[in-house]
């Protein structure tokens, strides 16, 4: 394909996948049910965190870490009592138990207490075209506070080559704002130029079948391969993307 059949064949993709639709198999819809910005964020932020392996259960158990907060997420990361923390504390998502609940749930607190929420702390270190050192500085701040060691493994470090797949997808999230229903477009501080597409096994097959991606691992560096590519079709919106790459890896096994 040339750059533009490629372009064409993608933006139809885009729209095929970009509705509201894709919100009924898809972890976005746990945020979805929420009309506070906090609550839209934290539980945005939440379900992206467990947004690996079965999607099914990925949805059954973001719901669930909800119901464990009242269905009022910011109001509970505020206003808990310690006793409150105890019912969390069966929580489990694969190797992400109610431990690592816990421990999220007073960072969070932490990050709006004492640093301005999380659209100010994102916002704070983002670059022209990459969130990727905000996203590092973000983690810093996160686990300053007193926490178990095991918990940080469950926030990426791209400055430790990590693709950081699900806080770059819970950014896509909070940022893109295409009036398409889908992502939600309520962080105005950061630009969707500057973000990343969030590379998984789906996204990084099909990339590669199209040429846009030749790093085999699905790490860092190649993140950085496929971000070049998709800002040179896109410069403005390069993550719109991630709907074709992921809907044709998902859907139609592409």
């Amino acid at each position: 394909m040339t750059k533009n059949e490629l372009q064409s064949f993608l933006d139809e993709k885009v729209d095929l996948y970009n509705n509201p639709k894709f919100i009924e198999s898809d972890p976005i819809q746990i945020p979805h049910s929420f009309s506070l910005k906090e609550d839209i964020e934290i539980a945005g932020f939440l379900s992206a965190t467990i947004a690996w392996g079965n999607r099914k259960m990925i949805i059954k158990n973001a719901q669930k870490m909800m119901d464990l907060m009242g269905n009022s997420p910011y109001d509970f990361i505020m206003s808990h009592q310690e006793h409150h923390l105890e019912s969390l504390e069966n929580f489990v998502h694969r190797t992400f138990n109610g431990l690592d609940l816990v421990g999220f749930v007073k960072g969070l607190q932490h990050i709006y207490q004492n640093h301005g929420g999380l659209e100010t702390v994102f916002a704070q270190n983002q670059e022209n075209d990459s969130m990727q050192k905000s996203i590092s500085e973000f983690k810093k701040l996160f686990f300053e506070i007193e926490h178990q060691s095991r918990t940080q493994k469950h926030i990426s470090d791209p400055m430790n080559n990590s693709a950081a797949k699900r806080i770059n997808m819970f950014l896509r999230w909070m940022v893109r704002n295409d009036n398409k229903g889908v992502d939600f477009g309520i962080w105005k501080s950061i630009s969707p130029a500057a973000l990343s597409c969030p590379l998984d096994v789906h996204s990084g097959n099909v990339a590669r079948k199209l040429g846009l991606l030749v790093r085999k691992q699905n790490d860092g560096k190649a993140l950085a391969e496929l971000d070049t590519q998709l800002r040179l079709l896109d410069k403005n919106d390069p993550v719109k993307y991630d709907f074709a790459l992921f809907g044709l890896g998902v859907f139609e096994q592409f």
